[in-house]
């Protein structure tokens, strides 16, 4: 039985990444698994806001650089004003698109598309 899917981003720089994330996008650091106690990549990173997990890897393997993953949240508008107040760069604007959801994207260090939508009323 399925019970949850993780998606797994590569980025190239645990230190970077966490920046982004952690400290731009809101999510917080729930683990890290360094590559030594004195080398910090490649490492896996796991993340989380609002009770959805996102990982992160630097490992040869894990992805390449350039992945998508979508975020279903309550009001794109909403999240948009924050990302701005805390200095994101907005790839795409808050958009109502012609499959009926509004969306927002960023892309983060390793242009990964990080991409938020909500289903447009009506």
């Amino acid at each position: 039985m399925l019970q949850q899917t993780i998606p797994v981003l590569h980025m190239t720089s645990a230190d970077a990444a966490e920046a982004f994330y952690c400290r731009r996008l809101g999510f917080q650091l729930d683990f890290e698994v360094p590559a030594s106690p004195t080398r910090r990549d490649p490492s896996y990173l796991g993340v989380s806001r609002d009770g959805v997990t996102l990982h992160l890897s630097s490992h040869a393997g894990d992805g390449v650089a350039g992945g998508v993953v979508y975020f279903i949240v309550d009001d794109v508008d909403a999240l948009h004003a924050e990302f701005v107040r805390e200095g994101v760069t907005i790839h795409i604007a808050p958009v109502d698109q012609t499959w009926g959801m509004r969306e927002l994207y960023v892309l983060d260090p390793d242009r990964n598309s990080i991409r938020f939508g909500h289903p447009i009323a009506g």
